[in-house]
């Protein structure tokens, strides 16, 4: 059985006369990341890996969550910024066999639309939801729309 983690980055400031690859968290948008990093650890919801955007929302995001579970620093896959579905799913189906659970931090609209493709669950993503998927399946590669089922959805909105 695979489980994939979905994480949508924290709240990011708007603007920073840089580029949007460059926003930094804002300060609630990382007090948010460490509640949500906690609440799920707490419900032991453990990844063994975490691979994320090289974006600096979704890095350091990614890092909040590594500190909590204990985990090394996440890596990052680039294709992953800005991702559209099949795009997400390339990255999931190319993801290493050896782990079996492993949290993915990225972007909005892509998390919504791979989390509805994977199991046909239509949910409002806002900044640092997690979504657990769970999949009856050994291999990352045999993972493709409505494979999943969605066991786990939460938001710091919804707590």
């Amino acid at each position: 059985m695979k489980k994939l983690l979905l994480i949508r980055h924290a709240k990011a400031e708007k603007e920073t006369g840089g580029k949007d690859f460059d926003r930094p968290l804002k300060y609630p948008g990382i007090q948010d990341a460490r509640f949500m990093a906690e609440h799920i650890r707490e419900a032991g919801i453990n990844p063994q890996l975490i691979v994320t955007s090289p974006a600096m929302r979704t890095k350091t995001t990614a890092e909040i969550f590594a500190d909590a579970f204990k985990l090394p620093d996440p890596t990052t896959e680039k294709s992953i910024y800005e991702a559209s579905q099949q795009t997400w799913l390339k990255v999931i189906n190319r993801l290493p066999d050896q782990y079996d659970f492993i949290a993915l931090v990225g972007h909005n609209p892509g998390v919504a639309n791979i989390l509805y493709y994977l199991t046909g669950e239509t949910r409002e993503v806002h900044t640092s939801t997690t979504a657990l998927i769970e999949f009856d399946l050994d291999k990352w590669s045999e993972i493709s729309g409505d494979t999943g089922k969605l066991t786990y959805y939460s938001s710091p909105k919804d707590l």
